[in-house]
């Protein structure tokens, strides 16, 4: 089966204060090739960079028409994808207790 790989990670460096340095990285597979890809940010966060990690990789894909296996570290990343967002688009992005998404 043809499909592309993509192992993600992100964090941050002094995370919740307005100094801090966050970044990402994420390796894409595919037939035996690999892309890496990576970006950072001040005054973020850890499920930012966490998150910021999938969507850079799901944006360089350029087709939708290849099975695609994302592998990353973070609950946050795994749970939204895999349970949470079903109930964050019903809900207009919001979260149980009213407040956005981050």
């Amino acid at each position: 089966m043809n499909k592309i790989t993509v192992y993600t990670d992100g964090g941050c460096r002094g995370n919740q204060n307005e100094t801090n340095v966050g970044g990402w990285g994420a390796v894409l597979s595919y037939k035996g090739k690999e892309i890496e890809l990576k970006g950072g940010q001040l005054n973020t966060t850890n499920n930012v960079m966490e998150l910021t990690g999938v969507i850079e990789s799901l944006k360089y894909i350029r087709t939708n028409n290849i099975h695609i296996e994302v592998y990353a570290d973070s609950a946050y990343v795994v749970n939204g994808m895999n349970s949470w967002v079903k109930n964050w688009i019903k809900n207009n992005w919001r979260k149980s207790n009213k407040k956005p998404v981050e």
